[in-house]
């Protein structure tokens, strides 16, 4: 199911600060083009959740003309370069999550909607203790929501 992208991200006074879309993309060692510039001041503007698809079709409703492979290359760039964080819930889409500081999520599953949870919110008791040889490098958890029957 798409979701809306005006529903999925959360209002901070951070993020309604302006940002520099071309001095972020600077920082992270990317080469600063019109398209990806376009791109970044989308989905850098507040923490949100949004799909390639997404990102293409708001670019076509402000006027912008971009082919889906260069979103789609872009986004994976800025992954890449640990300037958004994509996550996979499904196995057949990716969302972009503008939000890179460590956190987890609810996943609306009728509405598709992500909403960030911050770590102090969730506590592990015990973790299985990894392979010989490995540690822990991370934790993604994403809570599935429905509505209550």
């Amino acid at each position: 199911m798409a979701a809306n992208p005006e529903t999925l991200h959360s209002q901070s006074p951070a993020a309604q600060a302006p940002i520099n879309a071309a001095a972020r993309l600077q920082a992270c060692g990317i080469r600063v083009t019109a398209q990806r510039l376009q791109i970044a001041q989308l989905l850098l503007t507040a923490p949100q959740h949004l799909s390639a698809d997404q990102v293409a079709e708001a670019l076509q409703r402000a006027g912008t003309r971009v082919s889906k492979a260069t979103v789609y290359n872009t986004l994976n760039l800025f992954a890449a370069h640990g300037l958004v964080h994509q996550l996979s819930l499904d196995g057949q889409r990716s969302w972009y999550d503008s939000n890179v500081q460590a956190h987890y999520h609810f996943h609306d599953e009728a509405s598709g909607a992500l909403i960030d949870v911050a770590l102090p919110e969730v506590q592990f008791s015990r973790l299985p203790t990894p392979p010989p040889g490995m540690e822990v490098a991370g934790i993604d958890m994403v809570i599935r929501l429905r509505p209550q029957a």
